[in-house]
């Protein structure tokens, strides 16, 4: 256990970095497996509350994966994806849209609000905020759908006011027609239209490996010309290229960094944001 003197000790050697967080831009996406795992749900939430109490704009986009894919067990429908995109017929779409929108978003915005109003949930139909496209036009019953333009009037009313705003990645085209989107990609286009200066996508793995099935090969750090060579290479694979793509995105768009972490690690966001050592991979310009 900690002395009294040792916790004042830490509290200032984070000083620096918390004069230095005050008052930017973090986008945060939240999903994968921490999204089932009650103790990690709340330490995620911990940690984004400790953000935006130290002056941080936070703003949440999510996915939920695995709470969609249980409920398609249910529904007896099989899972389909590409290149780490969830291919999406008119069944699926409607099963996505109530999962993400009626219970992940509202979870989520019920956790934030549990000790103080400070959370609004929002999917990308609200306001327009998000216009989408399909990824495949040539494929008409594949909902899977991409970010044409973000609308950040909502966006920017709400961190004005304090608040946190939670975004589902569902949104409609010109023509109302709804589309399940990446979030990563939905977390990618925002963060590259509020000009933020970081963008953290929590994931299931440690960050981008030389072998992913040894995180001992973990990369701290890396630029975009890294990131493409190690894409060439075939090393990023799977659902790491949304990840990867949006991120090289961003960051030719002037997000300062952009970071994929362990969401399964413990206080896994202040570990990556607050110290000097990175636990997952830092990407930069």
């Amino acid at each position: 256990m900690l002395n009294n003197l040792e916790r004042v000790q830490i509290l200032s050697d984070l000083l620096p970095s918390i004069q230095c967080l005050y008052g930017c831009t973090i986008v945060i996406k939240y999903g994968g497996s921490a999204m089932k795992n009650i103790n990690l749900k709340s330490k995620i939430i911990e940690d984004i509350l400790f953000l935006y109490y130290i002056g941080v704009k936070v703003v949440i986009v999510h996915g939920g994966g695995p709470i969609i894919n249980y409920w398609l067990k249910q529904m007896n429908i099989e899972p389909k994806f590409f290149n780490g995109i969830r291919m999406t017929d008119k069944e699926t779409m409607e099963l996505v849209e109530m999962v993400l929108v009626g219970k992940v978003n509202k979870d989520l915005v019920s956790l934030l609000n549990y000790s103080s109003n400070i959370a609004v949930g929002l999917s990308g139909k609200d306001a327009n905020l998000i216009t989408a496209s399909s990824f495949f036009p040539d494929q008409s019953d594949n909902y899977t759908g991409k970010v044409k333009r973000v609308n950040l009037e909502i966006i920017n009313l709400l961190l004005s006011r304090g608040y946190i705003p939670v975004i589902a990645s569902v949104a409609s085209d010109v023509n109302g027609q709804t589309y399940n989107i990446n979030a990563d990609s939905v977390a990618g286009a925002i963060a590259e239209s509020l000009n933020a200066d970081k963008l953290v996508l929590l994931t299931d793995t440690p960050g981008i490996m030389l072998n992913i099935n040894d995180p001992s090969t973990l990369i701290h750090n890396l630029n975009i010309k890294q990131l493409e060579d190690l894409k060439n290479q075939k090393i990023i694979l799977g659902g790491m290229i949304p990840k990867v793509d949006c991120c090289i995105k961003a960051l030719k768009q002037n997000v300062g960094a952009a970071h994929i972490i362990n969401g399964s690690i413990k206080h896994a966001l202040l570990l990556e944001i607050l110290t000097s050592v990175s636990i997952g991979s830092k990407l930069v310009a």
